[in-house]
């Protein structure tokens, strides 16, 4: 790059934060705000005000919405991949087949990584659930907006950002390692599995934890002016994409070692023959 582009590019960046600089001082006082932020932080977490008509027939919590947005969004994906893209994979891969490639060829090492006996199931959960975390979590970055009972708008966030569905998450995990305890040591499975009882709590609340610190810092950035231009790009983009990718990857890991430990069959030891006095006194 020569000394005139760089000038150009210099010039631009400074043309550009000039306008925002000008943008917040015009804009200053001229906007209202129809709650404040401890509301708006409270409603972030316990979804009380903010409620989406669903079809007319109940209130909802806005990540209701988001989880039935995601849920169709994947499931229209995978049609169209099944139907236009993989029926054409090749022996030489593209971009796109190399992507989905690696994609689902992660969770399938992840799956046979940490349970090598009993892996077909739990591959397909784990690429079904870490491929859920990652576009639900990154669904918030196009910024949906819907409209409440009450007339605000407000931006869709992550369906796990809800506690609610974050508890869904982990106990259908927790569920999923049950079922390999059962499939590979019945009844002993059971009770190897409900030695951890307290894990779909914690990885519950991990996930909620993590996403939910992403959209409080998000939403503190866009409430006030002065911050909304420019910084909530970055710092919505990087949290989000950063959660995405370390939750993905936390739960698939955890459930994939969990099952794999409950679902390994341990042969039963040999007994140890009884050695009689008479024989052991000679």
């Amino acid at each position: 790059m020569d000394k005139k582009k760089k000038v150009r590019m210099i010039l631009i960046f400074l043309l550009i934060a000039a306008v925002l600089l000008a943008g917040v001082i015009l804009l200053q006082g001229k906007y209202e705000k129809h709650e404040t932020i401890k509301e708006a932080m409270r409603d972030a977490v316990l979804h009380e005000d903010n409620k989406i008509s669903l079809f007319g027939l109940i209130d909802v919590n806005p990540a209701v919405i988001s989880a039935f947005s995601v849920t169709g969004i994947l499931l229209t994906l995978a049609l169209i991949l099944r139907i236009f893209v993989i029926p054409r994979f090749k022996l030489m891969p593209g971009k796109l087949q190399i992507l989905i490639e690696e994609w689902v060829g992660f969770f399938d090492r992840l799956a046979k990584t940490n349970s090598p006996h009993r892996n077909r199931f739990l591959g397909m959960y784990l690429f079904a659930a870490g491929s859920y975390i990652f576009v639900g979590t990154c669904f918030e970055l196009l910024g949906v907006q819907a409209v409440t009972t009450e007339g605000n708008s407000v931006s869709l966030p992550a369906p796990l950002a809800d506690i609610n569905g974050a508890i869904m998450m982990g106990c259908l995990s927790y569920l999923v390692i049950l079922s390999g305890g059962i499939a590979g040591n019945g009844i002993k499975g059971v009770g190897k599995t409900f030695k951890d009882f307290s894990l779909p709590i914690s990885m519950s609340f991990r996930l909620f934890g993590a996403l939910l610190s992403g959209a409080l810092v998000t939403e503190l950035v866009y409430y006030y002016i002065q911050l909304s231009y420019v910084l909530p790009v970055v710092v919505g983009v990087l949290f989000t994409l950063l959660h995405a990718l370390i939750q993905t990857y936390v739960l698939t890991m955890l459930t994939s070692v969990f099952y794999g430990e409950v679902s390994e069959v341990h042969e039963p030891k040999p007994r140890k023959q009884k050695v009689k006095r008479a024989e052991a006194a000679a």
